[in-house]
């Protein structure tokens, strides 16, 4: 289902009914009536095809429910233990802090305080305000709501309870070859709430919560600015959007220069991420470096292929499909090239939506070192190679947030309206 397009250079027409919006698409800039979908039914923009709207459209309830016990679930794995480890008759349990614990004390104080944000802090602080944004919509009240909900978009990709998961599923095959390792009940609720999390995710339309807040009269002149968070089209001269309350720009201030500056150094920061190693075992005085790519092979060798897929897809693959994407664009914007632009458009949703599965490898990691501490028997250290693959991680994801897929259509535009 499709929206009404509207001429940017025209004032729009009556509204054709009261559930009608008109919206400003975040990657393409279309202007466009949006009206409610019906049952079942996706609305997405007519010119880049982004949706703009799901078939869950007026949920509340469920997500709301869900997202608190996604919370209620999250809470034990804080204190409940993950995984428990037996080595030579020695025990050793960890819980979720204890990851980002073994990583500050074993020497790499910001990989601590990325995975313990990540995995923890983040995490409560998204589920918290989306608990409160459901909870005053439940009671019919608006006030402080769009600032809620426009914060919980972006936290939502630094918001990493699943990656975290998967990359503990990849330390538990890694220590289940050397040893005994058993899951304990903080990390079956972690599992659980990893699950619930997504499901409410998936039934939460975020256009559900903006058609609850009061939607302000748009201007009636063909001059129109488009918020790039809720979509609401508001007057050319306005800073900040009535209903979301974020700062309005035309287009996002410098993000071909930002965009550039970040790639650059994640280019830089790729070949000691992957030639530098990340992991360092020590079994009875003997070293075992690891880099990423021998760790995929480790995996393979041991019968664990689609576990040594999903890492190298995550790890190897992924980061280099970022980086030549947004070079790709950047290069497209410049010579103002109209060639694949709904594919470029396409591709930069994906690698925005699934960039934060790189830190796959950086969690198994923290992982491993809090779980594999038995003195001289068996020690694991992380490696210089994990600060540089964290870095190439957390730029290319800044890379994507500040890069503006608008300014690829408005190349064209441009490009078309200099032909004499």
């Amino acid at each position: 289902m499709a929206p009404t397009a509207e001429p940017l250079s025209r004032a729009p027409s009556p509204s054709p009914g009261p559930a009608a919006e008109r919206i400003g698409c975040p990657d393409c800039g279309l202007l466009q009536r949006l009206p409610l979908p019906g049952r079942g039914q996706l609305i997405e923009c007519a010119r880049c095809g982004r949706t703009l709207a799901g078939p869950a459209t007026g949920q509340v309830s469920t997500p709301f429910a869900l997202t608190v016990s996604a919370l209620l679930l999250l809470l034990p794995a804080l204190i409940e233990p993950l995984m428990t480890v037996s080595s030579y008759g020695a025990h050793r349990s960890i819980a979720l802090p204890a990851s980002a614990e073994a990583l500050w004390h074993d020497g790499f104080p910001s990989l601590g305080l990325l995975v313990g944000a990540f995995s923890i802090a983040l995490p409560l602080v998204f589920l918290s305000l989306l608990i409160w944004v459901f909870a005053r919509l439940q009671m019919g009240s608006t006030q402080g709501v769009g600032t809620a909900f426009r914060w919980t978009r972006h936290l939502r990709p630094w918001v990493m309870i699943e990656v975290y998961l998967v990359g503990g599923l990849v330390a538990y095959s890694r220590i289940n070859m050397m040893t005994s390792v058993e899951i304990g009940s903080g990390g079956w609720c972690l599992v659980a709430s990893s699950l619930v999390l997504l499901v409410a995710l998936i039934g939460l339309d975020e256009r559900t919560v903006w058609e609850r807040l009061a939607r302000p009269v748009p201007p009636a002149t063909g001059s129109t600015l488009a918020c790039s968070v809720c979509d609401l089209i508001v007057a050319p001269d306005a800073t900040r959007c009535p209903r979301c309350h974020a700062s309005l720009a035309v287009r996002k201030p410098h993000s071909l220069q930002w965009t550039a500056a970040l790639v650059a150094a994640g280019y830089l920061l790729y070949v000691p991420a992957n030639l530098l190693p990340v992991l360092t075992t020590v079994r009875l005085g003997r070293e075992e470096h690891n880099t990423i790519l021998s760790g995929i092979i480790e995996l393979a060798r041991n019968d664990l292929v689609p576990l040594a897929v999903i890492v190298f897809a995550a790890s190897i693959v992924l980061p280099i499909v970022k980086l030549f994407g947004l070079t790709w664009m950047l290069l497209a914007i410049r010579s103002r090239s109209g060639l694949y632009l709904v594919g470029r458009t396409r591709l930069y949703r994906v690698i925005d939506a699934i960039g934060r599965w790189s830190n796959i490898d950086v969690f198994a990691v923290a992982v491993l070192v809090a779980l594999l501490q038995f003195g001289e028997l068996t020690a694991v250290h992380a490696g210089n190679g994990l600060v540089a693959f964290a870095a190439v991680v957390v730029i290319t994801m800044l890379a994507t947030m500040v890069f503006d897929a608008r300014l690829m259509w408005d190349a064209v535009r441009s490009r078309h309206e200099r032909r004499p």
